[in-house]
């Protein structure tokens, strides 16, 4: 069971693969693994346990960042990220991401970017659309329209209490709504990637 895998420079942490949305590029519906991750499909949601054993067979000094995003949404599991986070804190100075949907306050039914605070160095946010309508159709998420504006909300939030906040769109949308999303990304003042599908 793949726990944690590697890429480049990074060393990622698989917690889940429960994910409240179904994004229309989701690279699970494609394929098993990323790159060389191996199989990321879990047998069951690891222990904390079994992820600081994992951890065992890596030297964190040999890695620029380790990255919580796995096949699901790494928030689902908010506590143990808390905890896995601190974890890792204790035995290097190694910066800590998430890649994230933004959707922990739904999921969680409370604030929860708040909670990341001292934990968390950099958080990635998957912006994915300019607007609601685009957001929806492209996301799928289970709670409906109201997603995105809980999306935001977490994200400014984040502002507050992370130090490094970046919004992703994937190609998959249109040129037009990449630069929507520029112009959005800009107005709130967080830097925007945008990432090939591929």
């Amino acid at each position: 069971m793949n726990i944690l895998y590697t890429i480049d420079d990074s060393l990622y942490v698989n917690l889940t693969n429960k994910c409240p949305c179904r994004c229309i590029f989701c690279i699970r519906d494609e394929k098993d693994e990323i790159e060389k991750s191996g199989n990321l499909w879990l047998e069951h949601e690891p222990s904390i346990d079994e992820i600081k054993e994992a951890f065992k067979n890596y030297n964190l000094s040999d890695y620029n960042e380790v990255v919580f995003c796995g096949y699901g949404e790494p928030l689902v599991r908010l506590d143990e990220v808390i905890e896995i986070s601190n974890f890792i804190k204790e035995k290097s100075n190694v910066k800590v991401r998430v890649n994230t949907n933004g959707l922990s306050d739904l999921i969680h039914k409370k604030k929860t970017a708040i909670l990341l605070k001292d934990n968390i160095d950099s958080i990635s946010i998957s912006l994915n659309a300019p607007n609601k309508d685009v957001y929806t159709r492209v996301t799928r998420p289970k709670y409906g329209e109201v997603s995105f504006e809980y999306m935001i909300n977490f994200a400014k939030e984040c502002k507050e209490y992370i130090s490094e906040v970046v919004f992703s769109v994937v190609d998959e949308i249109s040129q037009e709504e990449i630069e929507m999303s520029k112009v959005l990304a800009n107005e709130l003042g967080i830097d925007l990637k945008v990432r090939n599908k591929n």
